[in-house]
């Protein structure tokens, strides 16, 4: 156990060991230090970088269990990212004596209002929904510490930047105010300047993100990548793939195109309802389907562990979605595998971004049924997907007779 997690009190050193963590990731290391000493601070960390434990851990280690009001609120732009986040809260807290409670829009008003009287010491919740219950009088923020605003950039394009302004002008002026985001633009960083004293501004580079990620890609004409996507995941045994389109116009089309296939797929759009998005989500999570067709305003907030692959069937517009979807496999420094399926004509995009975040790209493709992965650079390590886990080993495919896609 690293000496930091060791400054933690014991709750949460013991709930860092039941999850089997055993050492902190590059951007706890950087950012754990400044929020325990209760500076302002601006995060910009990909996706699957660690960093909800990075803010959460010195939030949750500060809360006085003593003080029966709330001490911390994080809040964020989805109902999914804010239940993860309380899931995690939660998790870390386990037999601290310390209480928390949702409040996410579109929930049942009066179950929340009985959770507040209960008098949480951490508050997880939507902008919106924290802003009224503070209006109405039923949350008292007046001892509030530290307020994290997730997903600021998103924050900001969905338009609840006036909420948390709001919620923020409630609490006393010596709080602290974290900004996090997996890219910092220029309108997220002029507000988090506003509104912060002094941040300092944390980043880590996309190269130190992937050093578990194979990216890859294989070429085929546009009308055969569902083929390609058939065969990679009927190849890939115990595959958890996350599949990217650019247009939830086009859900439909691909999606029975995939069916077609007899591929098992759930479809998560950005018009899907609350309760079908769920089902999706936990059915994917919990393995009943392989595949996740989706989009990326469709996926925002999301926080699926164990993702295998990351699937660009339509490529995305630049070298920072990119790296946004890219960053849903190898989460926390697990292994994981991107493949873009691009035609001739879409290769040398793929191949400019790879060299921009300096990573290498190597070339996927079926031999004798078996899915190998070729090195472009140097044409001379190949390595196959074992039939257990659906992860690259160093073997070469097996000789013999062709077997059918």
């Amino acid at each position: 156990m690293t000496q930091l997690i060791h400054s933690f009190p014991e709750f949460i050193q013991n709930a860092w060991n039941k999850s089997g963590f055993t050492s902190l990731t590059d951007i706890q290391e950087r950012a754990i230090p400044n929020l325990l000493e209760n500076k302002d601070i601006v995060i910009e960390s990909p996706t699957g970088t660690g960093k909800t434990l990075a803010y959460a851990l010195p939030a949750l280690a500060k809360i006085d269990p003593e003080t029966k009001n709330a001490q911390v609120v994080f809040l964020a732009p989805t109902r999914e990212l804010a239940m993860q986040i309380y899931e995690v809260c939660q998790k870390f807290t386990e037999n601290s004596g310390l209480s928390g409670a949702s409040l996410i829009g579109g929930a049942n008003m009066q179950r929340q209002l009985d959770k507040l009287k209960k008098k949480p010491q951490y508050i997880v919740g939507t902008p919106g929904r924290v802003k009224e219950l503070i209006q109405n009088k039923k949350l008292k923020v007046h001892e509030v510490k530290t307020i994290v605003i997730d997903e600021a950039d998103h924050i900001i394009e969905a338009g609840f930047n006036g909420d948390v302004e709001h919620v923020i002008s409630a609490t006393l002026k010596d709080r602290q105010l974290v900004f996090v985001s997996a890219t910092i633009n220029k309108k997220t960083e002029d507000w988090s300047s506003k509104l912060a004293v002094e941040p300092s501004i944390i980043k880590v580079d996309k190269q130190e993100t992937t050093n578990q990620v194979k990216h890859t890609f294989m070429v085929s004409e546009y009308r055969d990548k569902v083929d390609n996507l058939r065969k990679l995941i009927r190849h890939t045994p115990g595959i958890k793939a996350i599949v990217f389109i650019n247009s939830s116009m086009k859900m439909d089309e691909f999606a029975s195109k995939l069916e077609y296939k007899k591929i098992k797929l759930g479809v998560l759009a950005g018009n899907s309802t609350k309760q079908d998005r769920q089902k999706v989500i936990n059915d994917f999570k919990r393995g009943k389907i392989p595949v996740l067709l989706t989009t990326d305003v469709a996926t925002r907030g999301l926080d699926i562990p164990d993702v295998t692959h990351v699937v660009h069937l339509e490529l995305p517009e630049d070298v920072k979605q990119y790296v946004h979807r890219s960053g849903r496999t190898g989460r926390m420094g697990k292994e994981g595998i991107v493949v873009s399926l691009v035609t001739k004509a879409e290769l040398s995009s793929v191949k400019k971004w790879t060299a921009n975040i300096n990573v290498p790209l190597q070339k996927q493709l079926l031999e004798r049924g078996n899915v190998v992965i070729e090195d472009i650079q140097k044409n001379t390590s190949k390595e196959q997907t074992p039939q257990k886990s659906g992860k690259p080993a160093n073997k070469k495919p097996a000789t013999g007779k062709k077997k059918r896609d």
